[in-house]
This record gives C-alpha cells, sequence and structure tokens, in this order.
C-alpha cells in the first residue's frame, strides 16, 4: 500500500492544515531527540534527523514558512537552521510572544500556524495556534492538550511527518513528488 501522509491524521483537523502558512519547530526534543552532549570542553552537540530537515526545505520551497524556536542559546539549533536556510529564533523567553510577532511579520492570524512542541515551554503557543502538535514522546502533559501526535518521536521523523502531513493537505505533494521523480 502506497504512504498516504494523511492516512490517521484526523479529518477533523484537515480544514486547519490546508491554512497553514507558518510552521515553527521546538528544537530540543521535538527536532532532536531531547538529549544534549558535552565534550570535555563544555561544547554541546546535538543528533538532528535529515529527513525532517528535507521535509522543513520542502515547507519552505511550497510557500510555507518554517520557523525553528527554541529557549536555549543554543548554536547548534542555529548552525542547523543556517544550514537549511530557515529562520531561526534561539534564547527566546516567551515563545507564544514571538509567534505572535512573526504572525504580524507575515500578515497572517494565529489560526494560520501550526505549531511542534513536546515540553512546558511550549503549551502557551500549542494552546493558541491553529494547529497544535507534538511528538509522539512528547511529555504528557503537552501530548494531551494538542490537537494531533504524530506517530513519530522527536528527533526520528516527527517534524517530517508534519511536514508531509501540511503538504498533502494543501495538494502540494504531487509537485514535490513530481521535482524528485524527473
Amino acid at each position: 500500500m502506497p504512504y498516504s501522509p494523511l492516512a490517521g491524521f484526523p479529518a477533523e483537523l484537515l480544514a486547519s492544515a490546508r491554512t497553514i502558512r507558518l510552521a515553527c519547530f521546538d528544537v530540543d526534543g521535538t527536532l532532536t531527540d531531547g538529549r544534549l552532549y558535552y565534550d570535555h570542553a563544555g561544547h554541546e552537540s546535538k543528533a538532528f534527523y535529515v529527513h525532517d530537515g528535507l521535509g522543513l526545505k520542502l515547507l519552505q520551497q511550497h510557500g510555507i514558512h518554517p520557523v525553528l524556536i527554541t529557549a536555549r542559546n543554543s548554536l547548534s539549533a542555529q548552525q542547523r537552521g543556517a544550514d537549511l536556510g530557515i529562520d531561526t529564533q534561539i534564547a527566546v523567553g516567551d515563545k507564544l510572544a514571538n509567534v505572535k510577532a512573526l504572525c504580524a511579520q507575515h500578515g497572517i492570524g494565529l489560526d494560520q500556524v501550526a505549531f511542534m512542541g513536546d515540553d512546558l515551554p511550549d503549551l502557551a503557543p500549542l494552546s493558541k495556534v491553529g494547529l497544535a502538535v507534538a511528538p509522539a514522546d512528547a511529555h504528557p502533559l503537552i501530548a494531551s492538550r494538542v490537537h494531533w501526535q504524530t506517530r513519530a518521536n522527536g528527533g526520528r521523523g516527527a517534524a517530517r511527518e508534519l511536514c508531509d502531513v501540511l503538504l498533502a493537505a494543501q495538494d502540494k505533494l504531487d509537485a514535490v513528488l513530481a521535482r524528485f521523480s524527473a
């Protein structure tokens, strides 16, 4: 059976997914597995999943603005965003205020925003956006408060799952496939 990103996606959320213009992603626990690695000198490193990165680029190429938002002052997140050419907001103290500012910048409402997060610092934006999403392994206090939870864990394809859903809901998946099959 062919892969369908919308299989298992709640039908009542499809209308919301069709209107998304801004897709915001927490970093630690969403784009990574949440573990932090430090070397002997105290330098941080993280592992990012390549499928998630391609999904973010595909959103960008098809009219949905992806943004990485992290509360941590993370050079790793900043570098990942730069590598992808994606807007990256680091050391964000108030994620909801940050999302509202991004909405104003793009001339859209919160109902046109998808936000993916996994823990309590993500709760405020998750409670206000049009499509609130959490990875499969999100903290239970978050998982119980989102519109949808992915099958994949954070840092292991959760972000790509959301990207594929948004592209499919907005009838852009065929254009994505055509680009890569030519």
